[in-house]
């Protein structure tokens, strides 16, 4: 069974140079909104459908990379500098000679297929024509759609070499979208010999219903009659639905069609005559919390199909095995996290619902180890510096303490600047240096009270305000000390000081010396 291995693109969307290998199985794409991630599935999914009405529909001034086209505007605007779009997917082998060849960027003989939109050379005396007005437009107009093997070979959607289908459950509930993806799995799961015969077979039994059924009634009227479509806009593959227990599922509610149409796509078989890659756009769109646990659970079962999945999701993310993630961010290759530890990734996998998602996207985080200390962590920030941490592009994040190293195995991989506070359990150099000797990277640093009388977050807190904190805990109370008190009712007492001496907070000089290096 044929798998992508690699994607090229060139002036597509956002995208002026990129390049992403991909694992044979499951593949997780993550980013901040604008990233790429729909961008990647869309150029796959183009270059495999080898349509040109697709790109002509959704308009090359669409797809083509702006800043390409502005640099192109402002320069010489001579034939020779107009850009071209290009799209390159790298199969594993194929056994089949025409794909095979070295009409690739890498010049790699390989397996694979280019999509290439270009200045049409025929038209050149109109483009130039175009160009040299004195306030021109790009001549999209003038541009041709190829679609070629690497052999060179040009090749049509009547002879795709991956049978493949685009699942976008952002568009799910449109009456054009359930046709499309009807319309999309019954190619993917029928080659073009059985898919001709059933719909010739389809179209012969309208006709039979017409001359059978009708016969009566168009006898009855004179000098008209009544038919039955048989055109190419209602053939088998528009009349055709999906069903559940005899219900369409359009008739679903939007989190069930999405649950729904995943599902029935990865049960369609691989191999010689079935699905094999599966893309698919932000899965957890419109799902419950229960509902979400179920597709993952149904994703994350082996199948005989690639899968390249684009999610915001931390929780798909993590549940599906951060080792087949891939974050996309500002360079021109992502950044995968296949060499994260196997035990961090189990982890992930199996631990409550986390941040991880958040913490990869980030470039400077604050990780914390309580509720107390995530409570007023701002206001430190703010009194210390006099912005907000989000103003300096800082994330603070509670984890649990024992939680600290899966988190920074993750920064060690992805180059995040990363300051752990945390407590020092009464032994400042086994818990918060020794602990920790494995992370000595220069974005990565621990910071604790050295002094081990002062073991946790409340004693350090009470210390540096010890007259506020005994003005808001300490009178009428008979039985516990204002430390005694913060001590025992941590959350709530963070919450209670943030709420009447928020600017008036001393941060323990642990947390002032972690702001500072953040920042740096």
């Amino acid at each position: 069974m044929p798998t992508i291995e690699r994607l090229v693109l060139r002036n597509f969307k956002k995208f002026a140079r990129f390049e992403m290998e991909f694992n044979p199985t499951r593949n997780v794409l993550v980013g901040d909104n604008e990233a790429g991630k729909s961008s990647i599935l869309l150029a796959i999914d183009l270059a495999l459908s080898a349509s040109r009405s697709r790109v002509e529909t959704i308009g090359l001034e669409s797809i083509f990379n702006q800043s390409a086209v502005n640099d192109f505007l402002a320069s010489e605007r001579t034939y020779d500098l107009l850009p071209q779009l290009l799209v390159e997917v790298y199969l594993s082998y194929t056994g089949r000679p025409e794909l095979n060849g070295k009409n690739n960027t890498r010049r790699d003989e390989c397996d694979g297929v280019r999509l290439v939109c270009k200045p049409d050379d025929a038209l050149s005396k109109e483009i130039m024509e175009t160009i040299s007005e004195d306030q021109p437009v790009f001549p999209f107009e003038y541009y041709t759609v190829q679609f070629a093997y690497f052999s060179g070979d040009p090749y049509t959607s009547f002879r795709r070499p991956v049978r493949h289908l685009l699942l976008d459950s952002s568009r799910i509930d449109t009456e054009y979208a359930a046709r499309e993806y009807t319309r999309s799995l019954f190619a993917a799961s029928t080659d073009h010999r059985v898919r001709s015969k059933l719909e010739n077979t389809y179209r012969r039994e309208k006709a039979r219903f017409r001359d059978q059924h009708l016969l009566t009634l168009n006898k009855s009227i004179s000098g008209y009659e009544f038919g039955v479509r048989t055109d190419t806009r209602s053939n088998l593959e528009s009349d055709l639905v999906i069903t559940e227990n005899g219900i369409q599922i359009e008739s679903r509610g939007r989190g069930r069609q999405c649950f729904v149409k995943t599902d029935f796509a990865l049960q369609r078989r691989g191999g010689d005559r079935g699905l094999e890659v599966l893309l698919i756009e932000e899965p957890e769109n419109h799902l419950s919390h229960v509902g979400m646990q179920r597709l993952v659970e149904r994703i994350a079962q082996p199948h005989d199909k690639q899968l390249l999945i684009a999610t915001h999701s931390s929780f798909m993310c993590s549940r599906l095995d951060l080792r087949k993630s891939q974050m996309l961010g500002a360079g021109e290759k992502p950044v995968s996290l296949k060499d994260l530890p196997e035990s961090t990734a189990k982890f992930f996998m199996k631990a409550p619902d986390n941040s991880i998602l958040e913490f990869a996207l980030s470039r400077k985080v604050i990780l914390v180890e309580g509720d107390a200390e995530y409570i007023l962590i701002e206001a430190f920030y703010q009194r210390s510096t006099g912005v907000a941490p989000q103003s300096d592009g800082v994330h603070v994040i509670s984890v649990g303490g024992t939680s600290f190293k899966r988190y920074l195995d993750v920064a060690k991989l992805l180059g995040i600047k990363t300051a752990v506070i945390r407590d020092n359990d009464g032994d400042y150099e086994k818990n918060c240096v020794s602990n920790y000797v494995d992370y000595g990277d220069p974005h990565i640093r621990v910071f604790a009270d050295p002094d081990t009388s002062r073991t946790t977050f409340e004693i350090c807190l009470y210390q540096a305000n010890s007259a506020l904190c005994e003005e808001t805990f300490g009178a009428g109370r008979r039985t516990l000390s204002a430390q005694g008190y913060m001590l025992a009712n941590k959350a709530d007492a963070a919450f209670e000081l943030l709420e009447k001496a928020r600017g008036r907070l001393i941060a323990p000089g642990y947390i002032q010396d972690a702001i500072q290096w953040i920042r740096s």
